[in-house]
């Protein structure tokens, strides 16, 4: 495993009152965020299934490429969020590598069966990164809880620094009035950071509506392949889709993005 310094970097974009985290499933769409003027990538992969944990080679390249803060998903795995020993230590070892490869942060969640936070298990995790240097934001397991505002209370005792939420829903703007009670009952004991169908066309009322002071999209477009032959013949895939287009993270919407947040 590499052994590369550890440094903390700041953006140098002007300071905003809403600030804006990327979720960027590449290397290229982590660049983009940057020149977008976002103040912090999370960097994931196979965003259709919730996003996982990056590659290594993703993770180094990120490192190299940003000035402003990199957090990675813990989560080696799509599904649930109930995970096995095995599973447990993979997310742990992902942890150190994180901090071995000068990453700012991690993204963590775990859960029990019957819908509570795998306080346990997770509270380890939020001490190792911590003991390496890294924040913590807690996902979106938390919105897959039996009790929201309770999970908040645990999520907050264990120290992490925020969470990542759609209010339990399966957008932000459905979830709109639980995060604005989110940020009340949090009351600056941890940031609420509302993510999942965050754009251009909601994050000004989305802002205005729940007080919050960052949010969180991934910014994509769709780009279409350089490919010039392609064969008709064949699927890569259990989910057929056009597999000659892939999403990335656009500049122009990051920065509309940001100037719509903080109007």
């Amino acid at each position: 495993m590499p052994d590369i310094t550890k440094q903390k970097h700041q953006s140098g974009n002007p300071v905003n009152r809403v600030s804006l985290e990327v979720c960027a499933n590449s290397v290229t769409s982590a660049v983009a965020a940057q020149e977008g003027g976002a103040v912090r990538v999370e960097l994931c992969e196979n965003l259709k299934e919730g996003g996982t944990t990056p590659s290594a080679g993703q993770i180094l390249l990120a490192r190299k490429l940003l000035q402003i803060k990199l957090f990675v998903l813990i989560r080696p795995r799509a599904g649930d969020f109930l995970y096995t020993d095995l599973e447990y230590d993979v997310m742990c070892a992902d942890i150190r590598f994180c901090a071995e490869a000068g990453c700012d942060g991690v993204v963590i969640g775990m859960l029990n069966a019957d819908g509570t936070i795998d306080k346990e298990r997770s509270l380890e995790m939020v001490h190792l990164a911590k003991q390496l240097g890294l924040g913590v934001t807690f996902h979106r397991a938390f919105d897959m809880c039996i009790d929201l505002y309770h999970a908040l209370e645990d999520i907050i005792d264990m120290g992490c620094d925020r969470i990542l939420t759609s209010g339990g829903k399966s957008s932000a703007m459905e979830g709109a009035t639980v995060i604005n009670q989110l940020v009340q009952k949090a009351a600056g004991r941890i940031a609420i950071m509302p993510g999942a169908g965050v754009s251009e066309a909601n994050v000004a009322d989305l802002v205005h509506f729940t007080g919050v002071t960052e949010v969180h999209s991934s910014a994509r477009l769709p780009v279409r392949s350089k490919m010039q032959y392609k064969n008709d013949h064949i699927v890569m895939s259990d989910d057929p889709g056009d597999e000659f287009t892939i999403d990335l993270t656009d500049v122009g919407r990051v920065k509309k993005l940001i100037e719509l947040a903080n109007k």
